[in-house]
């Protein structure tokens, strides 16, 4: 049994459409495959732990180590609160609302009422445009920017000198509260922004305002039972705070990187689970993936670092919640497998897991340290040999 787990998810990293992708007009994304046909991509040590038997990526020369395999989602949906939930074993039976003509009367109404001010767009719109269009007449008008995405989401943009972070979090708390019953979307973002009309630029201070999950997950099973269960970058936001003994937020992959490579330092029992958000966030979004690359280079750079810091009865479960085909049309998330990669400290051989629901995984981790989730089968026995 593992001490401690150190899981990671990269966020939108997909391996390959699911079969239902056409449906979510998905069909033929791959996120991974089609990265690595658009440029160059060096990642020997992911490669090494699987990712090799997933993607186009070569295997290192002594092969691969460690268990490997895809997830597939159950709950419908390609969102991130809906994919972490199921890998943390809760699976939705019904998609969370979305607003692809933007929020109606009964929404928007009392959110600007409440914040005292009428607000600007109320469009399905990527977030670097929305704020290239409507920057200069938010500052000149203080009306904050509302917009939406294929996600259920409310997003509220506004630039951190015509309304404080603090000020825009609020809004988004007062959101919160008004988008419940039918209109119950699954995060309210604050998006805050810098620089001039032309060269706005979007910071690392965004915030998600998740609901609260609707049953339990591995993370309440865990702290439940004395374990820590330590959250790293988003995962406070995307589980309302539910299960965690402790919060650590970041900023982006750098700040997230170090953050876990400090816990290893520590001394704990239970579970570190971390979201890395640049790969999602700055380049899958935005269709960029000359910065997708980089950013999975960079991680893999940083793995040997973690690995060395690991202590033998530890293991690290790298995973992700979603696709983000940064090739794939439009600017939303992809409906994906996602791979599963899982190491320990003098791993020697190579143990293929097969194609498995996103919940086993949860179901695993919960085994490991003597309980169960709501749904999901563990493979714990295959990750002891």
């Amino acid at each position: 049994m593992f001490r401690r787990v150190f899981w990671i998810v990269l966020d939108g990293v997909g391996v390959g459409a699911l079969p239902d992708a056409a449906a979510y007009g998905d069909a033929g994304a791959d996120t991974l495959r089609h990265l690595v046909a658009a440029r160059s991509l060096a990642a020997p040590v992911l490669a090494g732990m699987g990712l090799a038997r997933l993607s186009p990526l070569p295997p290192p020369a002594e092969g691969v180590r460690g268990a490997w395999g895809r997830l597939l989602e159950r709950s419908p949906g390609k969102d991130t609160t809906t994919g972490h939930w199921e890998l943390a074993g809760l699976v939705l039976d019904t998609p969370f609302p979305t607003y692809p003509r933007g929020f109606p009367p009964e929404v928007i109404g009392p959110f600007e009422a409440a914040i005292g001010r009428k607000t600007l767009g109320n469009v399905a719109a990527s977030g670097t445009e929305i704020i290239r269009r409507l920057g200069e007449e938010h500052q000149a008008s203080g009306r904050p920017i509302v917009y939406t995405s294929a996600d259920s989401v409310f997003q509220i943009a506004a630039h951190e000198e015509t309304v404080p972070p603090e000020a825009l979090y609020g809004m988004c708390r007062t959101a919160r509260g008004i988008l419940a019953g039918p209109h119950a979307v699954s995060r309210v973002i604050a998006r805050p922004f810098r620089g001039a009309p032309g060269a706005y630029v979007r910071t690392e201070r965004r915030r998600d305002f998740s609901l609260p999950p609707p049953g339990e997950t591995l993370l309440d099973r865990l702290s439940s039972r004395g374990l820590d269960v330590i959250g790293v970058g988003k995962i406070e936001d995307i589980f309302a705070g539910r299960g965690l003994t402790e919060a650590r937020h970041t900023g982006n992959n750098a700040e997230g990187t170090e953050e876990i490579l400090r816990l290893a330092g520590e001394d704990f029992r239970g579970l570190c689970f971390a979201n890395l958000v640049d790969f999602d966030m700055l380049y899958g979004h935005r269709r960029d993936p000359e910065g997708f690359g980089r950013a999975l280079e960079t991680f893999d750079l940083a793995l040997p670092r973690l690995r060395a810091a690991l202590r033998p009865d530890d293991l690290l479960v790298v995973s992700s919640d979603h696709g983000n085909d940064p090739l794939h049309p439009g600017s939303d998330h992809t409906r994906e497998y996602v791979p599963l990669l899982a190491w320990r400290p003098g791993a020697s051989r190579e143990v293929p897991l097969g194609t498995r629901p996103m919940a086993d995984l949860g179901a695993t981790l919960a085994a490991n340290f003597g309980t169960s989730t709501v749904s999901g089968s563990s493979f714990l026995p295959a990750l002891l040999l």
